[in-house]
């Protein structure tokens, strides 16, 4: 409702400036700009599209200010630039307000509160889906057509309102199982070195069908640690045992021999163990740290207890709370493994009848297994499981039940089975439906891992096969470059499969040797909003690295303020009371001109909470003492600025001169003083944590903005005072 009346509206005033445009021609490039933005602002409306609306909506209303007849045509654009930038900030503080003055705790229940989003939280998920669908269209009154167009919001910081504690656990036996791992291919590595039966770093099957006659290394499941040897032949422990083999592992092993010297027991060493294990909870701390930041400004600083991650969350944004929980769950653990196609496992099984969890079926494809000598691809035929996802049943679900049978399958060490998404196109629709889970048969060695990727970023697919999707382009890092254009240049026509998170991704063929340090994930073939999403995030944790180990959340509450009412209280009032004799002190000593720059003090404060609400931030009472300090900073540059106009009117000067030449010589004072304080918040900002960067982050953008209002919007208002009123003299005290 609310975008067909915006629509028509807003196509009426283009209509209107149109004809304007076509009969005053002084004004018919402002006219002209006025009535393209607004016919793009209802076309955006039609279109239910709403940034786009409200960007060019308030541009028209700048070009048509600036096609009257007042004053100079400069100043018009200016005026019309604040005039849009003051609207602006008004639509970008509206939830806020809105939040504050409705839908805080110990509020009185009105009406209106049905729009907070606590309210929300006692629907049912698919009434609330409707609701928010039909609010988000218009459908519900323009409050909360705003509310849900507009997703930013300042909160209050954990020092005034308290938010949510998310305690999360660190499964640090696995990032100590991934330290056996690479140990056990170093040593197997060694091994056939050892033996003979290689002189290479990275041994051929062959090789190592050779080793497994000899010696044959497994990694328990049930030990994280550990490293067994198992020897044909006693005598061979001789070698096994001597010093100068052992030298290069026994710096991280330990080994013990069993009494007849045919096992060989390797442990990662307790004081390795324990490195590893404080290790991984500590970059789990500044990866989830990492994460936090790349979503934007927030007053969340994780911290370390034993072997949890804490994250205290300011705020009662229920919708934020799960986009963070979403966020830091993601392991984002991105390998790239070789398939073993040659080798067709699930064929012994296609006979099976008995112990096949429900929906569960064998196919056969054609698969990729190397280069024929016509350049062509070879093939063999080979099974593959595939498990259908029941009525009711989520695909995790549908995919615990594919691993638990998969568990029970007997793979080698050097194997396991990869898990790919499968989904169906309803031709008549082209809507792709999530319908259940296939098999891979992998070689278990990571060829590249995610520490390998220096840089990542969210594309479009412009592509005749994108179809319009979106994909994540990676940049490796020279040694990973430098390892997939070898391991690529070695497996051509083979198949090469991208795990996230234990997760075939994709798993294309290598048609030809891949240089340059580049790859990508393709986000699929579903809905494209949700491939974006996807996108973002999967940029977002791949930047910020990968967890060293998975994470579980083992506790969850709400926390109230970390400070008293009395504590609160206080410096909110010692802030506004400071701001507030600044405010009469400017009057006082200068008049109408200190009047002036109370205005501009008073829209910089409301652009910066504009800006810091755009940003999600959470208000913190070191930032309200930020913002009384931008106060401060805001008042001094007119303090200058009204003590050089007069000076200017003391030498004699006309009031139109006067001014001018009091912002010129006032301007270079103002700017470096303002570069010093910026100088500093950027030092505070990024060695800084928690309200100290809170702190910096408020007094950088009161900085920036009050360049804008102390200089910008006071001399249009002076400009006003000795132009359009023709004022003789001014008064500065």
């Amino acid at each position: 409702m609310v975008f067909r009346n915006l629509a028509i509206a807003f196509g009426a005033l283009a209509l209107i400036a149109a004809l304007a445009a076509w009969r005053n021609r002084g004004s018919r490039g402002v006219l002209l700009w006025a009535a393209v933005c607004a016919g793009f602002a209802g076309a955006a409306s039609y279109n239910h599209v709403f940034w786009p609306l409200a960007v060019l909506g308030l541009m028209a209303f700048w070009g048509l200010f600036a096609a009257t007849n007042y004053q100079s045509s400069g100043w018009r654009h200016r005026v019309g630039l604040t005039i849009y930038v003051a609207l602006g900030t008004a639509l970008a503080l509206y939830p806020t307000i809105h939040d504050e003055l409705l839908c805080t705790p110990n509020k009185p229940a009105l009406d209106q509160r049905a729009s907070c989003p606590e309210t929300l939280k006692d629907m049912a998920a698919e009434q609330r889906d409707e609701h928010l669908k039909a609010a988000q269209s218009g459908d519900k009154g323009f409050t909360q057509f705003l509310l849900q167009n507009i997703p930013f919001r300042m909160v209050r910081g954990l020092d005034l309102a308290g938010g949510l504690r998310l305690v999360y656990s660190v499964q640090v036996d696995e990032a100590i199982r991934d330290k056996r791992d690479r140990s056990y291919e170093a040593l197997r590595s060694g091994l056939t070195k050892l033996f003979g039966f290689s002189t290479l770093d990275t041994p051929t099957v062959d090789e190592l069908k050779k080793l497994a006659e000899k010696a044959k290394l497994t990694k328990p499941r049930d030990k994280a640690d550990t490293i067994v040897l198992a020897l044909e032949d006693a005598a061979d422990a001789t070698k096994v045992l001597d010093q100068a083999f052992l030298a290069v592992y026994q710096r991280e092993l330990a080994y013990t021999p069993s009494s007849d010297r045919k096992t060989i027991t390797f442990r990662i060493k307790n004081e390795i163990g324990s490195d590893i294990r404080s290790k991984a909870v500590q970059q789990a701390k500044e990866t989830i740290a990492r994460r936090i930041d790349g979503m934007g400004v927030k007053e969340v600083s994780p911290s370390v207890r034993d072997e949890d991650v804490i994250v205290e969350v300011p705020g009662n944004q229920e919708k934020e709370f799960d986009r963070i929980r979403e966020i830091i769950s993601e392991t984002a653990r991105l390998e790239f493994k070789l398939l073993d196609d040659e080798v067709d496992f699930f064929g012994q099984f296609v006979n099976q009848t008995e112990g096949l969890p429900k929906g569960l079926r064998f196919e056969q494809e054609n698969a990729p297994i190397g280069k024929a000598e016509n350049g062509a691809t070879k093939t063999k035929p080979s099974f593959y499981a595939r498990i259908g996802r029941l009525e009711g049943e989520s695909m995790e679900e549908a995919l615990k039940r594919f691993r638990e049978w998969a568990a029970t399958l007997p793979i080698d060490e050097d194997h396991e089975i990869g898990f790919h998404k499968v989904l169906d196109l309803d031709e008549n629709t082209e809507v792709f439906t999530e319908v259940g889970w296939r098999t891979y048969y992998l070689k278990a060695k990571a060829e590249l891992t995610g520490d390998m990727v220096s840089d990542a970023q969210a594309q479009p697919d412009s592509s005749d096969a994108g179809l319009g999707g979106w994909y994540v382009q990676m940049s490796l890092r020279s040694d990973g470059s430098d390892r997939f254009e070898e391991i690529t240049g070695a497996n051509v026509k083979k198949r090469f499969a991208i795990l996230l998170d234990n997760k075939v991704e994709s798993a294309p063929i290598i048609n030809e040797a891949i240089g340059g340090g580049s790859a990508r994930i393709s986000m699929g073939s579903g809905n494209q909003q949700q491939q974006r999403a996807d996108a973002s995030k999967l940029e977002l944790v791949l930047r910020s690295g990968a967890l060293p180990a998975p994470i579980s959340l083992s506790n969850e509450q709400r926390i109230g303020a970390l400070l008293g009412d009395d504590a609160i209280k206080d410096g909110v009032t010692g802030a506004g009371l400071g701001a507030a004799l600044v405010l009469v002190f400017m009057f006082y000593n200068y008049r109408r001109a200190g009047l002036i720059a109370n205005i501009a003090v008073l829209f910089n404060l409301l652009i910066q909470l504009a800006v810091l609400a755009m940003f999600n931030a959470a208000m913190t009472l070191p930032g309200i003492c930020g913002l009384a300090l931008t106060i401060g900073a805001s008042v001094d540059a007119n303090v200058l600025i009204n003590e050089r106009i007069s000076e200017e009117m003391r030498n004699g000067k006309g009031a139109r001169s006067a001014v001018a030449i009091g912002y010129e010589k006032a301007f270079s004072a103002i700017l470096d003083g303002h570069v010093v304080m910026f100088i500093t918040g950027l030092i505070l900002m990024q060695y800084g944590t928690g309200p100290v960067k809170g702190f910096a982050v408020t007094l950088i953008v009161g900085l920036l903005t009050n360049l804008f209002t102390g200089v910008f919007v006071t001399k249009l208002m002076f400009d006003w005072w000795v132009r359009g009123r023709a004022a003789a003299k001014i008064s500065v005290g």
